[in-house]
């Protein structure tokens, strides 16, 4: 034990004590995601005694190009499984926790109570204010990360009397504001970037080591290396929290299967077979379309649905690309076995391919 950790240890400014604290410590992260990853490596590589993993996703193929723990042969495994294999191979010394749910209002309370800390490690709006309200109720401190393009967002709230998550951001957008998942890109060492860094946060909350990022918002630019910070002061109103909000709203943020109509040009030139489905009304399919395509209004979808044929690749477009994503969803839904895919851009793009 001594020898593991030596490194740390040594530290004139954390030493023995600093390890002890670690090894008592009980930390969740929820997401096993590109923050997720690299918090619950350096923790546990670190010596946290019990860490919580919570999520309840697969491992896919676009999840590789920022979750660098996963490798090719862990496709289609439960996050979950693969994360707390290879956690107990880099260190059998921790005790893990692991909670194949997503973060619900149901279970928020009950699951938060048993940590000290939690690390938020989420991408999206609705469990960070269900983590926010959890965690004032039960006084827990919690680590924030936020991504966004080649930048980075960090803090810690609810610690030591400081502000919460509500006192920078009072109230949870609406739809409308909140940017499309499948166009809000991540460069891949960005996560990396920020989890570390958040990994770095749950250490001083976790020891007294150093300053904690409490009431300040740091913001990570890639591009130019900069970091700047930003101060907010605690709202005590936000503070008095006695009971989880009646509904959280999920967003949506699964990458839709969609293909270019470059792309799709160049399939259209193949020999491979398909079926494209036209979702526009009758008057606006009747103006123009692709010869090969067939039409069912988005309205009568569910009318045509059992037509489709099981042996081949289908691709649904529409005017702009909007009601194609639509109709793929409630697709897959119906045939969970099927390969679909929306154009991009639908017709107004492919005009621009072929006019």
């Amino acid at each position: 034990m001594n020898s593991r950790y030596i490194r740390q240890t040594s530290l004139r400014d954390f030493g023995e004590n600093g390890q002890a604290k670690l090894f008592k410590a009980k930390v969740l992260v929820v997401g096993l995601g590109g923050l997720g990853l690299p918090v619950l490596q350096y923790l546990n590589a670190m010596g946290v005694g019990t860490l919580g993993l919570m999520d309840q996703d697969v491992v896919e193929m676009h999840n590789l190009q920022r979750q660098v723990l996963y490798t090719e042969k862990d496709l289609g495994k439960l996050k979950l499984e693969v994360v707390h294999n290879k956690l107990t191979a880099q260190n059998s010394q921790t005790t893990f926790k692991t909670h194949d749910t997503f973060l619900t209002k149901e279970n928020a309370l009950k699951v938060i109570e048993k940590y000290d800390l939690v690390v938020d490690a989420t991408d999206n709006f609705p469990t960070r204010y269900l983590i926010n309200d959890a965690c004032v109720i039960l006084n827990k401190p919690f680590v924030y990360g936020a991504l966004h393009g080649f930048e980075g967002h960090i803090s810690v709230f609810n610690y030591n009397n400081g502000p919460t998550y509500r006192c920078l951001y009072p109230e949870m957008p609406n739809a409308e504001e909140i940017p499309n998942c499948n166009e809000n890109g991540v460069l891949g060492v960005i996560p990396g970037i920020m989890g570390t860094l958040q990994a770095l946060e749950a250490v001083k909350v976790l020891t007294g080591v150093g300053e904690v990022l409490s009431g300040k918002l740091m913001v990570y630019n890639g591009l130019n290396q900069f970091v700047s910070k930003i101060s907010f002061k605690t709202i005590p109103e936000n503070k008095k929290i006695t009971r989880l909000q009646d509904f959280y709203e999920p967003v949506e943020c699964d990458v839709i299967p969609s293909i270019g109509v470059n792309a799709f040009q160049t399939l259209r030139q193949s020999k491979e077979k398909y079926t494209l489905i036209d979702v526009r009304t009758t008057e606006e399919f009747d103006q123009s379309h692709l010869n090969e395509a067939i039409n069912v209004p988005l309205d009568n979808l569910d009318n045509f649905e059992r037509q489709i044929s099981t042996d081949k690749e289908v691709y649904i477009i529409c005017q702009s690309g909007k009601r194609s994503e639509l109709a793929l969803k409630h697709l897959q839904t119906a045939y969970p076995n099927l390969t679909f895919y929306h154009i991009l851009g639908g017709m107004n793009k492919m005009m621009t391919v072929c006019p």
